[in-house]
């Protein structure tokens, strides 16, 4: 049977559990809004890399082909190293895993997982991670981060015969919600590619380069595999977030539940100590009382003296 001090204990155990709670969905609010303005801050530049490819592509001959798709195809899942954040590792590893089955996809992807629980997860589900990464803790981080994988993507293009590259990540939907995405990034998409060629130049400056065509184009795929991934790390940072906060409000409910058990079962434990306290001291004192009737002797009133007195 639960004591009051041990009761005492679970509970300074659990309002302290609270203040952690608490503490942890503040810190991921906030992250929230600096990797979202993360994502904000790229709309220029990747405006900038969308123009470079415009002025490449119009008013030449050029081709835009969709690439081989004989080569390997290679996976870059985007998960998380630290817990306390819901389904989000297996969410995503579950959407990759419809998507390797699908009866277009090719066998034995290549798979890069960033964080260590997402290749847990991957390894689970029957995939072969080929090599991990950590998950960047910073806005700075993603940019070494990205910075490290775009040498990595150029040598599977070089020796694994690489033809199709995909991402894999979790966007943000809602405050505390998210759902799985994938993007294509190599080979680019023909239609995006065509609809640059084809967007009418709205400066009435003509555009022009001095540089060699293929070494140029090459440039801006590099920028463009740089915002595309920066993007994703960041998406998938914010939904990491908001899956945390929906994990530590549910972390929330059943902490104040709990409590409001605890406090219950205390108060009632400590009412009945102070009731059957009350039961001892009237015990105790009912029996004092007959104690010492017992040995009082008796003694004639005031009336029987008188009375006594007269006759004689």
């Amino acid at each position: 049977m639960p004591t009051l001090e041990g009761l005492r204990r679970q509970i300074d155990t659990a309002t302290d559990l609270s203040s952690v709670v608490t503490t942890m969905k503040t810190l991921a609010a906030v992250s929230i809004h600096q990797y979202e303005r993360a994502v904000e801050a790229l709309a220029d530049y990747n405006r900038t890399v969308e123009m470079g490819f415009q002025i490449m592509l119009m008013g030449e001959p050029f081709q835009v082909e969709a690439g081989d798709t004989a080569g390997r195809t290679a996976a870059i899942v985007f998960g998380s190293d630290q817990g306390m954040c819901g389904q989000f590792n297996e969410e995503i590893v579950s959407f990759v895993n419809t998507q390797a089955r699908q009866p277009r996809a090719k066998p034995r992807w290549m798979v890069l997982a960033v964080g260590g629980r997402a290749e847990g997860q991957l390894l689970d589900a029957g995939f072969s991670v080929d090599d991990t990464y950590d998950v960047p803790t910073s806005v700075s981080d993603i940019t070494n981060f990205v910075q490290q994988m775009l040498p990595r993507i150029e040598r599977l293009r070089a020796d694994a015969d690489l033809s199709r590259l995909y991402v894999f990540y979790n966007r943000r939907t809602s405050a505390s919600s998210f759902e799985p995405r994938r993007i294509q990034l190599l080979p680019m998409d023909p239609k995006r590619l065509r609809r640059w060629r084809d967007e009418p130049w709205r400066s009435p400056s003509l555009p022009m380069f001095v540089s060699e065509r293929r070494g140029l184009l090459s440039r801006l795929v590099q920028h463009y595999l740089f915002v595309s991934l920066f993007r994703a790390c960041a998406e998938s940072l914010a939904s990491e977030n908001a899956s945390r906060i929906a994990a530590m409000q549910a972390a929330e409910k059943n902490i104040e539940e709990r409590l409001d058990e605890l406090r219950g079962s205390f108060n009632h434990l400590r009412q009945s100590a102070i009731t059957e306290e009350l039961l001892d001291v009237v015990t105790g004192f009912e029996a004092l009382s007959k104690q010492r009737r017992k040995r009082s002797p008796s003694r004639p009133t005031k009336r029987s003296r008188s009375s006594t007195t007269r006759r004689q």
